[in-house]
């Protein structure tokens, strides 16, 4: 029967052309790989090596069995990195990087998500906004992130969208309300903004700048904030309105504004919500959990897009 030390020195002798120098690079005493060598030949029934001088050269059958060999022991190779990455994420730390505002869609859920499955590990979620996230794909600090990807440029990164929320209007003036707010409307409008500190790169405020540059208007805002919170308190006290996620309106204005109400925009506009990591990289067994549960996660509060987030 093959075993794959007898493999190792096979492969060892057919680089080198010597048992000599295989037992040498392997660390065995030169009988021992000629012992193993003649035992895959008994096994195979065919002759591998013959004599020349101090060296040997390979035979046909040799040179048939060579790429056989290098796959099987790659493919084990493979197995025991498998094995170990799953290993090790059983007790390491897993981290992930996610949107601003993920505590509202998939933060404590999704921790608890991975410390019901693996209860040895560590859990960090990372980002305040999706910008600075991507930069840290880039750089190889994170390997895999969900983000809101019109803040994303996509070179070289590999973006797989997972789903969608619609933006909504939210104010506590009824007659705000009355009917879905166009751009012009929304040109006219007294905002209050979160993300002042992403303003230009915000996943929402591109969205508006979009929607209001095809109206030929430009977007303003009377009040700027760094978290939705304080915006959507603010609207509820009346002294704006303001443009966020139906998921953080549905979560937040019963809460923190509750003779606020939300309404679409027309046309609707929607936040793309996706998974990505440096393109061409190998995801770990735990950047493979964590697509899978936030994927989960996202999808119960969002609107699903076709497909899945399968990444290689």
């Amino acid at each position: 029967m093959l075993s794959l030390h007898q493999l190792t020195c096979f492969l060892a002798a057919y680089e080198h052309g010597s048992f000599t120098a295989a037992a040498d690079e392997l660390g065995y005493a030169q009988p021992s790989v000629s012992e193993q060598i003649r035992a895959l030949e008994k096994s195979l029934g065919a002759q591998l090596f013959r004599r020349a001088g101090r060296g040997v050269v390979p035979t046909t059958v040799a040179d048939t069995l060579r790429p056989y060999a290098e796959r099987v022991l790659a493919s084990v190779d493979a197995a025991r990195s498998a094995v170990a990455g799953v290993t090790s994420f059983e007790s390491g730390t897993i981290r992930f990087g996610m949107f601003g505002i993920a505590r509202l869609y998939a933060g404590a859920g999704l921790i608890a998500d991975v410390l019901d499955r693996y209860p040895g590990v560590r859990v960090e979620l990372v980002g305040q906004n999706s910008t600075e996230v991507a930069e840290d794909l880039r750089r190889g600090r994170l390997e895999a992130a969900m983000l809101a990807v019109p803040t994303i440029e996509s070179e070289g990164l590999a973006v797989t969208p997972v789903a969608r929320e619609e933006l909504v209007y939210i104010s506590a003036d009824p007659a705000h309300l009355a009917a879905p707010v166009t751009a012009h409307r929304l040109s006219l409008a007294s905002l209050v903004m979160p993300e002042t500190s992403y303003r230009t790169e915000d996943s929402t405020r591109q969205t508006l700048r979009r929607m209001l540059h095809g109206a030929g208007r430009n977007p303003s805002t009377r009040i700027e904030v760094e978290d939705l919170e304080t915006a959507v308190e603010l609207v509820g006290l009346g002294y704006a309105d303001s443009v966020i996620p139906r998921g953080a309106a549905e979560q937040l204005l019963p809460r923190l504004a509750p003779s606020a109400g939300f309404v679409s925009l027309r046309p609707r506009q929607f936040d793309t919500f996706a998974i990505v990591h440096r393109a061409g990289a190998v995801l770990s067994p735990a950047a493979r959990l964590m697509i899978e549960l936030a994927t989960r996660r996202i999808r119960e509060i969002a609107l699903p897009l076709e497909g899945s987030a399968h990444l290689s």
